[in-house]
């Protein structure tokens, strides 16, 4: 079959339900997964022909996004922050916004001096790429990170050996405060604690799509709306305890709770908190240092 006349089916098929240049998008990177292929590939050759057998994983990846599964999980891995993370349906897929927290705490470390060895913590890690990404722009930084789910943990770790960086995985229950003292001794202390925990409140999963509620696990993304910041409150309070004098606490933020964060830090004490909106002009970004 013409490869030229996939793509149109391809549009036939899924621009009602995705519209005509996400599929495209989604079309040019199966080329580029299963055939090495890229757009200019494909404009210089119209012609191009796959057999039957070639073309399976397309009408595949077809049917699967007629279902609203993510193409993340289709091929299996994604770009973050210029590095390639495998994903599954025990992680979130990692996202732009989360890019620019990673960047934040990169300008921030950049600002110190290059001798300075930094503890990092990463809570709630999925995929790893919060502190992956850490990992191999702070080379001396020496990173850590915990999860509830020991898939996600496997993930994590593969995804750590895939881009030949370092990073200390450990599996904890964040709001289990015995499992704090499992895990770390009393005298283990962090210069940044950063975390993108749950945040999505049951009230607001009609806003979302089906690729995300069907697929992405539950687990990793809502909080129930009675308590919305409960992640928030306990990875603070443990922030309190196991970050060195001034250090810094990062937060990937629910974007419609930007206040009710500055409201609570204000039970603990840190200072210099700044609320940073994210590439959409949402409230995302969240930081504040300890006294």
């Amino acid at each position: 079959m013409i490869l030229k006349e996939i793509q149109n089916r391809f549009h036939n098929e899924l621009d009602e339900l995705y519209g005509e240049n996400e599929v495209d998008s989604f079309f040019y990177w199966l080329l580029e997964h299963y055939f090495q292929m890229n757009r200019l590939s494909l404009a210089l050759k119209p012609q191009l022909t796959l057999t039957e057998a070639e073309g399976q994983p397309l009408f595949e990846a077809l049917k699967r996004l007629k279902q609203y599964e993510p193409i993340q999980y289709i091929i299996g891995q994604t770009e973050f922050f210029g590095l390639m993370f495998k994903v599954n349906q025990n992680t979130l897929i990692p996202r732009p916004e989360t890019e620019e927290l990673v960047q934040w705490i990169i300008q921030y470390g950049s600002r110190l001096s290059p001798k300075s060895q930094l503890k990092i913590l990463d809570i709630g890690t999925g995929t790893g790429c919060i502190a992956i990404a850490l990992a191999k722009h702070m080379p001396h930084a020496k990173v850590f990170a915990v999860d509830i789910s020991n898939e996600a943990l496997k993930m994590a770790k593969y995804n750590a050996n895939l881009n030949n960086v370092e990073v200390e995985f450990m599996q904890m229950d964040v709001l289990d405060e015995n499992n704090w003292h499992d895990i770390f001794d009393v005298e283990t202390k962090f210069d940044i604690i950063v975390s993108n925990p749950p945040y999505v409140r049951q009230q607001e999963k009609h806003q979302m799509k089906n690729n995300v509620l069907d697929y992405e696990p539950d687990l990793a993304l809502f909080v129930e709306d009675h308590n919305p910041l409960v992640f928030y409150k306990a990875i603070t309070c443990l922030s309190v305890d196991k970050l060195n004098p001034r250090g810094q606490l990062f937060f990937e933020i629910n974007q419609y709770l930007g206040a009710e964060m500055k409201q609570m830090i204000k039970a603990f004490p840190f200072n210099n908190i700044e609320l940073r909106k994210d590439i959409f002009g949402n409230d995302r970004m969240f930081k504040a240092e300890i006294l």
